[in-house]
């Protein structure tokens, strides 16, 4: 009898080879398996190996539901492993649903299909979904159109999504549920655009509340309803009017139909206020109104509800120029103003507010006519004169020239100061120039003064008053001279020595000479300025007032020599 010889230890490997069955080739794929049992919420699974495998149970349930398997069942594994430590085959229920959902997956992305997902969990930037085996990630802003707060509701709901991004080799996919919902809307927008018409008033509810205005659902589709078509009235922000969930009525302004974007407005089924006004606001007529609001240009005063008018910064103070209206008015004030200008086609109206109050430069010139005496504070010193200020917050100005008498402009301005208490007389009031002249040399009733109060040195002398002094020194520009017995000093300038032009010399007199001089003025220093040459004219105006007129036949030599003759007799 034969017998077989013992198998080498090539034979030995064939053997085992062919006994596997090239079983190496099942790991890394997906095989059908039959379910042998189930022990300890684990499934027993036959896939035609060596040994069975063994899958958790969960695996074979969607999230947030229970497993239906039972013994008997065909189902499609994941060969990760044909065996592991134990012996046993290493096999996922989760591996091949995600490789099978990969492939659906891809197809339905290179045709921009939409997916249907469940959201089963929540991560850091947004949620997970199930692709049925497949995890997906939907970003918060892709949740809906607008915010979500609360995306409990959604979770566990099977729904549609878009995959926007896939990458297998690193396992991400990125879905939107709001790319779905923006086209559902869009075709639903599309089709109920087409029923709708400009002018058409129709029903809706207050979706949401913005700076600018609401949108308000019109059934399907929303339409923009501005805080400027809400009412005639001024509205600060929409909340005041509407409130989210209300129930509006309201016209369809304007639609375009190529973005799909609607317009409403609420105002438009109301009267407009406007209509009338010329007639109902006419020039020059007196109204109370609201202040509302308040710019750099001037402040906006509701006369009733819906007509508002300008008060320019320009018309609202007599007195206060270059003032922010703000300081002269506050919002919610009621004021009265007057109408100033109406333009219904262009729904303006300009107000003036001082016009409504009388006219402090008119008061003024009724109080004060031209030749009275007011007493006021310098406000405010310049290079051509002071600026008084006057009963009713109005400013009168004194011109360099009105200061004094016998000084010049420039000296006259240094003898006062700001905050200085002083008395002018009203030269002239110009009401539509908003101007008052003012003088305060008129106050002195010599030199022209018109009457009132002589004006003393402090060497006892008075303006206009005749001295007689002694020459002191002689200069180019005049003589200095002292007065009587005091021992206080003048001068008089060169222009003022003689009346004659040929005698305005300084060097015809001689120190120690006495000559008589009028007192015209006095400088800063209250030093007195005298006048050889006023004082002659002063004597000729008195001589021809006395002893005749060239007018009568007499020369003036033959006046003043009868004048000086009785002059001589009157000495002895």
């Amino acid at each position: 009898m034969a017998t077989n010889p013992t198998p080498s230890r090539d034979d030995f490997a064939a053997l085992l080879e062919a006994s596997l069955g090239g079983s190496e080739s099942f790991e890394g794929r997906v095989v059908t398996g039959t379910v042998t049992g189930i022990e300890n919420d684990m499934a027993v699974i036959d896939v035609g190996l060596k040994s069975e495998g063994r899958v958790p149970l969960r695996e074979f349930a969607a999230p947030g539901e229970k497993p239906e398997i039972k013994v008997g069942d065909q189902v499609e594994v994941y060969v990760d492993r044909v065996e592991n430590a134990y012996g046993e085959a290493m096999l996922s229920r989760d591996r091949a649903r995600r490789e099978a959902a990969w492939d659906k997956l891809e197809s339905e992305f290179q045709e921009n299909a939409r997916v249907d997902g469940i959201i089963f969990g929540r991560v850091k930037g947004g949620f997970t979904v199930d692709l049925g085996g497949a995890v997906a990630f939907l970003p918060g802003s892709q949740v809906d159109i607008r915010p979500v707060r609360d995306v409990t509701p959604l979770m566990g709901m099977p729904q549609p999504f878009q995959v926007l991004k896939m990458d297998r080799k690193r396992g991400n996919i990125v879905v939107s549920r709001r790319a779905v919902l923006e086209e559902t809307r869009a075709e639903q927008r599309s089709g109920l655009i087409q029923t709708l018409t400009e002018g058409q008033t129709v029903d809706g509810v207050v979706k949401n509340i913005t700076d600018y205005g609401a949108f308000v659902d019109l059934g399907g589709i929303d339409g923009l309803l501005h805080v400027t078509d809400m009412s005639y009235k001024r509205v600060g922000h929409p909340s005041e009017v509407l409130n989210i969930g209300d129930t509006v009525k309201v016209q369809i302004v304007r639609i375009n139909r190529d973005t799909q974007r609607i317009s409403l407005g609420m105002k438009q089924l109301e009267s407009d206020p406007w209509e009338g006004a010329a007639a109902k606001y006419s020039v020059g007529q007196k109204a109370t109104g609201r202040v509302t609001n308040i710019t750099d240009y001037g402040a906006f005063v509701e006369l009733e509800a819906g007509v508002e008018g300008l008060v320019h910064v320009s018309e609202m103070s007599w007195v206060k120029k270059n003032v922010h209206p703000g300081k002269i008015v506050s919002t919610s004030q009621e004021v009265d103003v007057v109408v100033l200008e109406v333009d219904e086609d262009k729904r303006r109206i300009s107000l003036g507010l001082k016009q409504a109050q009388q006219n402090p430069w008119e008061a003024f010139a009724s109080q004060h006519p031209a030749g009275s005496v007011v007493e006021g504070e310098v406000k405010n010193t310049t290079e051509f004169g002071l600026f008084i200020g006057l009963d009713g917050d109005v400013d009168g100005m004194v011109h360099m020239s009105d200061i004094a008498w016998g000084v010049n402009g420039e000296e006259a301005l240094e003898l006062h100061h700001k905050g200085e208490t002083v008395k002018a007389v009203v030269l002239d009031v110009d009401v539509e120039k908003e101007r008052i002249s003012l003088g305060m040399k008129q106050l002195d009733s010599a030199s022209g003064g018109g009457g009132g109060a002589t004006v003393s040195s402090g060497g006892g002398v008075n303006k206009g008053e005749t001295v007689t002094c002694t020459v002191a020194a002689i200069t180019d520009g005049g003589i200095e001279v002292t007065l009587g017995d005091s021992g206080s000093t003048g001068f008089i300038r060169r222009g003022d020595l003689s009346r004659d032009r040929d005698e305005q010399r300084p060097e015809r007199f001689q120190i120690g000479q006495k000559v008589d001089a009028q007192v015209i003025g006095f400088d800063r220093s209250k030093k007195p300025n005298l006048s050889i040459k006023s004082l002659q004219i002063s004597e000729e105006k008195e001589a021809v007032k006395q002893y005749g007129s060239s007018d009568s036949g007499a020369s003036l030599g033959d006046i003043l020599g009868e004048a000086l003759n009785k002059a001589k007799d009157a000495k002895k």
